[in-house]
C-alpha cells in the first residue's frame, strides 16, 4: 500500500512538471564603443522567455514575441507604442512589412554557419556543449560562441522551432535558420564579437535564471490596450 501511494505521489509530481510553465531571465551585456564618431556607453538589458506546450512569450522592454502554435498565430508587439501585428505561422515577413521596406528586407539577407566546437564546460547548473558561429550580412560581420545545454525542463526542439519565426525578424532565411538548428540545446550564454562599419562591438548573453512555475495570467496574450497594426512600421523593424 505504501508503495502504491509513492508511486502515484511521483505520477502528479511528474504530471504537474510536464504541464508546468519554464520561466527564463536572460541578460544582454553590450560592452561601451564607438561608431562614426559617436560613443555609446555600455549597457545590460533583460529578456525573457516564458515556455509551455505549444505557447512561447519573449518579452523586453521594446518589443516582445508570443507565438501561439494551436492556432498557428504570432504577435509581434511594440510595447513603445502600444501595437501589435498579428501573423499567421510559419512567419513570412513579406506579407507584414512596409511597401517601402521591402527593398531593405531583399538586402538585408544573412548568411550563417554553425560549427561544434568540441568544448564542453558548466556554466551555472547546465552542462554546456560549446559551438562556433560566424554570420555575415551587408557591412557586418559577427563571431559568436555558443554554449547550449540539452539539460533544460522544456522541449528545446520545440522551443527552436518557434524561435525560428523571431529569427525571421532578425532577417534570417530557411537556410541560416537550419544551420542553427544544428546547435543542440537551449542557449545558456553566448559571447558576439561585431564588427559594423569598422566599429568593434562585443555582446554577451548569459541565463540568469530558468524555473517551473506558473506563469502570470495573460502572459501568452496582447496585452489589454494595445492597437492592432495591419503591417510593421520602419520603427517596429528597428527594435530589439
Amino acid at each position: 500500500m505504501k508503495k502504491i501511494v509513492i508511486l502515484a505521489f511521483v505520477f502528479v509530481v511528474a504530471a504537474f512538471a510536464l504541464s508546468a510553465d519554464v520561466y527564463v531571465k536572460i541578460k544582454t551585456h553590450t560592452d561601451a564603443f564607438s561608431m562614426m564618431g559617436q560613443d555609446q556607453p555600455a549597457k545590460d538589458e533583460i529578456a525573457e522567455h516564458w515556455i509551455a506546450p505549444g505557447k512561447l512569450a519573449n518579452l523586453s522592454a521594446e518589443r516582445s514575441f508570443i507565438m501561439d502554435g494551436a492556432n498557428k498565430m504570432m504577435y509581434i508587439i511594440n510595447n513603445t507604442d502600444k501595437s501589435y501585428v498579428a501573423a499567421p505561422l510559419p512567419l513570412d515577413m513579406s506579407s507584414i512589412i512596409p511597401k517601402e521596406a521591402a527593398p531593405m528586407l531583399a538586402m538585408m539577407k544573412m548568411t550563417v554557419k554553425v560549427n561544434p566546437n568540441g568544448q564542453t564546460k558548466q556554466i551555472g547548473r547546465w552542462n554546456c556543449t560549446g559551438y562556433d558561429v560566424d554570420m555575415n550580412m551587408m557591412m557586418m560581420q559577427m563571431k559568436m560562441t555558443v554554449w547550449a545545454s540539452t539539460d533544460v525542463p522544456f522541449d528545446w526542439r520545440m522551443f527552436g522551432e518557434m524561435y525560428s519565426n523571431v529569427s525571421k525578424m532578425q532577417f534570417m532565411d530557411d537556410a541560416s535558420i537550419a544551420e542553427f538548428k544544428k546547435i543542440q540545446g537551449y542557449q545558456i550564454a553566448t559571447d558576439m564579437t561585431m564588427n559594423v562599419m569598422g566599429a568593434n562591438m562585443k555582446m554577451t548573453t548569459l541565463v540568469e535564471e530558468m524555473a517551473t512555475k506558473p506563469a502570470p495570467a495573460g502572459v501568452y496574450a496582447v496585452p489589454a490596450g494595445y492597437t492592432k497594426k495591419e503591417s510593421l512600421s520602419l520603427q517596429d523593424l528597428q527594435q530589439k
